[in-house]
């Protein structure tokens, strides 16, 4: 009896965690296992929750990725690298990025560049390059389009 509370509890605080934000499956697995609930009662909690939509890993990896990209101004790259750390499959991160706009994606680079060509101290155009495209591909920006970007600008 005793377990069956506990397992009607944690689905209802998990219910309400998820109403609250989007969730992926890994992290709310993760906080069922903080909350001491054993592995047989997490795979039902987790299963209820999906099967009510409450979690949803395509809809978590869109949010996701519009939020890094508009909010943190990330590249696919790393959005993608993100949401593979989160234990989201390859094909949900790859329409996940792809819903990302392109024309946006392309001119959010270029100010990104554009802000930090006016901070960077470089001897030369070449050593120039150089910490423009390591910026670029720290934010995780694709490195054949940060360089088609750079080439466009000269």
């Amino acid at each position: 009896m005793a377990e069956n509370i506990k397992y009607n509890e944690a689905l209802k605080k998990a219910m309400k965690l998820c109403a609250g934000r989007e969730f992926c499956r890994s992290e709310i697995e993760s906080r069922l296992e903080k909350w001491g609930i054993q592995p047989a009662e997490r795979e039902k909690i987790l299963k209820a929750l999906q099967k009510d939509k409450f979690i949803d890993e395509i809809r978590f990896s869109t949010a996701y990725a519009r939020d890094k990209f508009k909010h943190n101004r990330w590249g696919k790259v790393k959005i993608a690298v993100m949401l593979k750390s989160k234990g989201i499959d390859e094909d949900t991160i790859q329409q996940a990025v792809g819903s990302i706009d392109e024309e946006e994606y392309i001119n959010t680079l270029r100010k990104l560049i554009e802000t930090h060509r006016k901070s960077v101290r470089a001897k030369n155009s070449f050593e120039l390059r150089g910490k423009l495209v390591r910026f670029a591909i720290s934010r995780g920006f694709e490195p054949d389009l940060i360089y088609r970007i750079l080439e466009e600008e000269e």
